[in-house]
């Protein structure tokens, strides 16, 4: 198995985190040379935070880890194409690359909707690679149709 099919397997293992506490399914995770140096996953409805995706607490976490504002060198590995919010925090993160399973076609901030990575105006951008693992998308398909039959 290549690293990031690796990383983004540990992503996906940290969204089926998510999913069993009724989060959207979402999970990432930083790494640094080889190395896991945070992971996280959506925690909105648990936090009652709506910036707290798997992506921006990942960010947190690495900051603090590496003890810096910024994650030069640092790989994103996330089970879903970040939304608009988070693509920005990673181009502020000023991360190196990120890698994502599923697409998002509402809220996509790197293909889907818009593409906030490559931005000519911005100060930095960032390499990204679509990588699908069925896996990822197939997780996020059957928790919105658990809502779905929730709502009914």
């Amino acid at each position: 198995m290549e690293d990031k099919e690796f990383f983004l397997r540990e992503a996906l293992k940290e969204a089926e985190k998510a999913f069993s506490k009724g989060e959207v399914p979402v999970g990432c995770v930083i790494v640094k040379e080889g190395k896991i140096v945070a992971k996280a996953h959506n925690l909105v409805e648990t936090l009652k935070d709506p910036t707290a995706h798997a992506e921006i607490l990942s960010v947190r976490e690495a900051t603090k880890s590496l003890n810096s504002k910024f994650l030069i060198g640092c790989e994103v590995y996330v089970s879903l194409e970040p939304c608009i919010m988070c693509s920005y925090a990673l181009v502020l993160a000023r991360v190196s690359k990120v890698f994502f399973s599923a697409l998002d076609y509402k809220h996509g901030g790197v293909m889907s909707l818009l593409n906030i990575l490559d931005e000519p105006t911005l100060n930095h951008r960032v390499k990204w690679e679509y990588y699908p693992i069925k896996e990822a998308q197939e997780l996020l398909s059957e928790f919105f149709k658990s809502l779905r039959y929730k709502i009914k």
